[in-house]
């Protein structure tokens, strides 16, 4: 009878352990099915929800850290999951093209592109793994990266560039009504005076450099030369030179900078400008011009920017008429 027993009891127990494993094995199955189900179906293809949280990854960090409200953030996250979405879309159709094509490439093209990048950068193989590290990659995901990449190129040649044609006139044309772009830039050399502010320094100190520099500029307006005031007075290394900084052009300077020059003439100097490096005077040493760039010059440039935005324009558009033809169904 206790033998009896002893063999019902450890039949209950294995018929509760198959009962644990099956629910636990169902648990499982149910998560790894919201961790990882499809998200969309592109012909034969899928895309899967971790390919798409793997892609939208990197931006949703940078939304996090931009410091929008709940519901913007919300907003933001939602229009950017469905914005990668279609792109990943897009990828899929164009790596079906590729394939239906049958455009390939060699290995050894991408082992080029590779020593290219590391030679132009100086890195060695090691050093070159460390910086992919530091942008999350592997050297065999940056492989597939450039692969991907060369690939697309080898299909917008083969369908969009091959059949595009930009003519001389068109070439003329652009120029002509950007010719603003091409004309010579103003160059001013400058020369500068330049006392430095500490970091922690309290309105009390800041006064007291700045009534210096209202001396100085005092100085330079009763005829002393700005060379030697430069050398005396100025805080930097150019100092040494008479205060020279080098040959800019507006847009290269800061505002504040910017809008104390731009009106001024040569041999002229400004009143004393709170800049991030300290209060400065600048002096236009001299003003010259670049010359003009003729449309001969720049037509390679010019085609280059006409048929990059022909081949964006006609690539859209070749996406969009594959995307008709094509089953697409997003599984929300």
């Amino acid at each position: 009878m206790k033998k009896h027993k002893k063999i019902t009891f450890c039949l209950i127990y294995l018929l509760r352990l198959i009962i644990i494993i099956y629910f636990a094995n169902l648990i499982i199955d149910v998560q790894a099915e919201v961790v990882d189900r499809v998200v969309s179906e592109v012909n034969n293809d899928i895309i899967t929800l971790y390919d798409l949280n793997q892609a939208v990854q990197p931006y949703i960090s940078k939304i996090k850290k931009i410091g929008y409200s709940y519901e913007q953030e919300r907003k933001m996250l939602y229009k950017v999951r469905n914005d990668i979405l279609s792109k990943l879309i897009d990828e899929k159709l164009t790596q079906q093209e590729i394939k239906r094509l049958k455009i390939t490439i060699d290995k050894n093209h991408i082992d080029g592109i590779i020593e290219n990048v590391k030679t132009s950068n100086y890195l060695t193989d090691e050093e070159l793994r460390k910086e992919l590290a530091k942008e999350g990659l592997t050297l065999q995901q940056y492989r597939k990266q450039l692969e991907k990449q060369v690939l697309k190129t080898k299909l917008v040649n083969l369908v969009i560039k091959s059949k595009i044609i930009i003519t001389k006139d068109e070439i003329k044309s652009y120029y002509e009504n950007n010719k603003a772009n091409y004309l010579g830039k103003k160059q001013y050399h400058l020369k500068a005076i330049i006392m430095k502010v500490p970091p922690f320094a309290d309105n009390l100190e800041k006064q007291k450099i700045l009534k210096k520099m209202e001396l100085l500029h005092v100085q330079l307006k009763e005829g002393q030369p700005f060379e030697s005031i430069a050398n005396k007075y100025s805080e930097v290394s150019s100092s040494q030179n008479g205060g020279y900084i080098g040959i800019f052009e507006l847009n290269e300077l800061s505002s504040k900078l910017k809008n104390a020059i731009k009106n001024m003439k040569s041999k002229e100097f400004t009143s004393v400008i709170d800049t991030d490096q300290g209060y400065q005077i600048l002096y236009v040493h001299d003003i010259t011009k670049t010359p003009d760039k003729p449309v001969k010059q720049v037509t390679l440039s010019i085609e280059k920017k006409l048929l990059d935005k022909r081949i964006d324009n006609k690539f859209k558009l070749w996406l969009k008429k594959l995307r008709q033809k094509s089953h697409i169904r997003i599984i929300k």
